[in-house]
């Protein structure tokens, strides 16, 4: 999942080096894949649905039915409770946002790359919430098929989508300059971070300008996507910086076509003491035997205590618990439609305001040292 943490690293001094003001919200390759859609039974197992690929249409094409959806008669009006779709949810903040969506009284759809991690999830808020309220499926965002089937998934179970959150994000767990990244860890950060979220985007708004009540799409943004640099997590930094830029390009599309009734937001959970995050804080320095230079082996060895440090400085004074951040973001998702508002928005959780009190805080009086991690 969840994606959807700031990262533990040096790039924070230069994060909020800058008194630029942020506001919570303003307006302005189809192929198989081993990665089989599930759905939960009644005893607890996970058994495959089979779905069909999604059907070739010609006269009910997507711009055809958003031509015709686009009519203000043919507009169905978007009321509670809504139905929910969070990829990346089963732990984290996508969790974390399933379970204040059944709370507020909607229908969630989590989804996950492990099965079993999707079924204990499920059976967990089902537990809590009723049987009727929750599904759960095993998707790969990485793969267009996977997608495909999260979507019929979608369809069969609760008929349309009100809301799809796109959570599923990696950095690998790793957290070292790119010349030491392997070509696996880059592979896996960028297929899921970029191309997987244009696949989710792009099944998402065909999906919703099919439904006459459209549909809200939210990208979760991350560490570098306001284009400060992230070093010792460079990729991931620079996946986050395409989905601010994808989310522009798509509200700028959908706007060419005249679509009404189905719009892309941002939205920022800043830092979130996810797994994601605390991997960073516990990050072991790397062996510098393998520096021949005495001068480079000193320089990277200090260089590095001085990001652990603050890494854990930051985590510190600037996270907060999955729970606290779904406590706030959810009211402020679920208000977009509940407003009957069709304008793009950007959601923010953690403003430059609030990070600048609590650093000033930390600083002058102490405030939330050691919080979660023992500072060196």
């Amino acid at each position: 999942m969840a994606t959807a943490t700031s990262s533990p690293t040096c790039q924070f001094l230069t994060h909020f080096g800058s008194p630029r003001p942020h506001p919570i919200i303003f307006s302005p390759i189809s192929k198989q894949t081993h990665f089989q859609p599930y759905r939960i039974i009644a005893n607890g197992s996970l058994r495959n649905n089979y779905f069909s690929p999604t059907p070739t249409i010609s006269s009910n094409s997507p711009l055809l039915v958003k031509a015709q959806a686009s009519i203000s008669g043919e507009r169905e009006p978007m009321v509670p409770p809504y139905n929910v779709l969070i990829t990346g949810s089963s732990k984290g903040i996508g969790y974390a946002l399933a379970k204040k969506f059944l709370i507020a009284g909607d229908n969630v759809i989590i989804c996950s790359r492990s099965a079993e991690r999707v079924e204990s999830a499920v059976n967990n808020l089902r537990e809590e919430y009723g049987e009727q309220r929750v599904w759960g499926t095993q998707c790969d965002v990485r793969e267009a098929e996977s997608v495909k089937n999260l979507v019929l998934f979608a369809q069969k179970n609760l008929g349309y989508i009100d809301i799809w959150i796109n959570n599923a994000g990696s950095n690998a767990y790793s957290y070292k300059p790119l010349a030491e990244a392997s070509d696996e860890d880059l592979i896996e950060v960028v297929s899921t971070n970029t191309l997987g979220l244009m696949i989710c985007c792009r099944e998402a708004i065909k999906m919703m300008l099919q439904q006459p009540r459209g549909g809200h799409i939210f990208n979760i943004d991350g560490a570098g996507s306001d284009g400060r640099p992230t070093p010792r997590f460079a990729a991931y930094g620079a996946t986050k910086r395409s989905v601010v830029h994808l989310t522009k390009s798509l509200q700028a599309e959908l706007q060419m076509q005249d679509v009404k009734n189905v719009v892309v937001h941002n939205l920022s959970p800043g830092m979130v003491t996810t797994d994601l995050l605390m991997s960073g804080a516990t990050t072991k320095q790397v062996d510098h035997t393998s520096y021949p230079s005495p001068v480079s082996s000193v320089f990277k060895r200090k260089f590095l205590i001085f990001c652990h440090f603050q890494a854990k400085f930051f985590i510190n004074v600037l996270a907060e618990p999955a729970e606290v951040v779904a406590d706030y973001l959810v009211p402020n998702i679920r208000s977009i439609p509940a407003s009957g508002s069709w304008k793009p928005t950007y959601i923010r959780f953690l403003t430059g305001l609030k990070a600048y009190s609590q650093i000033f805080s930390r600083l002058a009086f102490g405030a939330r040292r050691n919080r979660y991690v023992l500072e060196d």
